[in-house]
Parts: structure tokens; sequence; C-alpha cells
């Protein structure tokens, strides 16, 4: 049996999270999105971000998707998707749970975050 590898897309990433049990475990697929994106060549990660992504059965989770969407196209100097744009809260959003983590998510967070109601600090991108 030979079992092919495809990088994650945000629609993948998406049922992964509808079928997560906490939001640690959700926080570490982000994670592994991330990574994955990272390594991957410019030409392939377009194509990760286009589709529009299933509901994750939390409109926070739907949400971060769009924003992260666009602040990796924003990345790339690129226009995001149509599908983004109607993905927005109407409460503020503070993954963070510590009142310091939420004062730096404000400074800090990028501008496809704050555009969606979405404020966690760049850093914490990087170790999602």
């Amino acid at each position: 049996m030979c079992i092919k590898y495809g990088p994650m897309s945000l629609s993948r990433l998406a049922s992964y999270l509808a079928s997560a049990d906490t939001d640690q475990i959700r926080w570490k697929l982000v994670w592994e999105f991330s990574e994955e994106y990272r390594w991957e060549a410019a030409e392939t990660r377009l194509g990760l971000l286009m589709d529009e992504p299933g509901p994750v059965g939390d409109a926070r989770w739907d949400v971060l998707l769009a924003a992260l969407a666009e602040h990796l196209l924003a990345q790339a100097d690129l226009a995001p998707p149509a599908w983004v744009d109607a993905r927005v809260l109407h409460h503020a959003w503070f993954p963070a749970d510590l009142a310091i983590h939420r004062a730096g998510a404000l400074a800090w967070a990028p501008a496809a975050f704050r555009k969606h109601d979405v404020y966690l600090s760049v850093h914490d991108l990087s170790g999602a």
C-alpha cells in the first residue's frame, strides 16, 4: 500500500478542527498547518488557501481560518478570496487566557486578524 503525501489545505484543516475535542488540539492542528504551509513551494501555497473551508461548528474557528488565509496571502502580496469577507466575528475574540497576553494581542495582532475581530499576537501564530 502506497500513501501519497499531500499538503494540508484550509479545507482539510477545517474538517480536522471540526472533529477535534478541545481547543488545545485545534491550536496544534493550526500550528501543523502553518508549518506545512511554510515549507511548501510558493506555487503550491496559493492552492491551499483559495477553496472555502466547510464549517468547523464554532464561529470563532471559522473566522480564524478566514483571517489566516487573508494573512498568509497578504504576505505574498495577493488578494484574499471572496469567501473571507463574510467571516467576521461580532465580538472580539482573544484566544489567550491571560490578560497580559491579551494586551500583547491588541498590540501585535496582524491586520488580517484584527479585521476579522480575532486578536492574537503574530508571535502566537508561529507557535500555535
